[in-house]
């Protein structure tokens, strides 16, 4: 896995997960899937997760911090702009509890010899605080390859 890349307004992470992009896809849009490995022990955890996978279809999902399911939450939710099954997925990505700008991240899947490149881009980061509050992407990649990785010996 490569370390993240920040730019100006954007954060950059890319990995290649030995997977179908389909599979990928899914863990990514399915709020069951994202249940099964949203989530670091002792660190957050997905405790619910919707989705109504088209243009302009809202997805939100909400995450309890390191006291569990029942501490402190916070909700991420946006609309898809685009989704193009099983390489592209972009949706707007805002946090409720913050008086923050919306901003956009982008999913592209390139599914080669078995393998699928995975690259997240999430851009709209205007400020220092909020490249910040999201640089965990390549946390999040790391627990989406293990995931899928555990479907392969399934």
């Amino acid at each position: 896995m490569n370390p993240a890349l920040v730019c100006d307004d954007t954060i950059v992470q890319q990995i290649t997960i030995k997977a179908p992009a389909r599979w990928i896809f899914d863990a990514l849009t399915d709020p069951k899937e994202l249940l099964k490995w949203w989530n670091v022990k002792g660190k957050f955890q997905l405790i619910h997760a919707e989705s109504d996978l088209r243009p302009g279809g809202k997805w939100s999902m909400q995450v309890a911090g390191s006291c569990g399911p029942d501490g402190p939450s916070s909700t991420v939710r946006g609309e898809y702009r685009v989704v193009e099954p099983p390489s592209l997925l972009l949706f707007t990505w805002i946090r409720e509890e913050e008086d923050l700008p919306e901003t956009l991240v982008r999913w592209d899947l390139e599914e080669k010899d078995g393998s699928t490149t995975v690259r997240v881009t999430h851009s709209g980061l205007t400020s220092e605080r909020l490249r910040a509050r999201n640089n965990g992407w390549p946390m999040i990649v790391k627990l989406l390859q293990t995931y899928i990785a555990s479907l392969a010996t399934n």
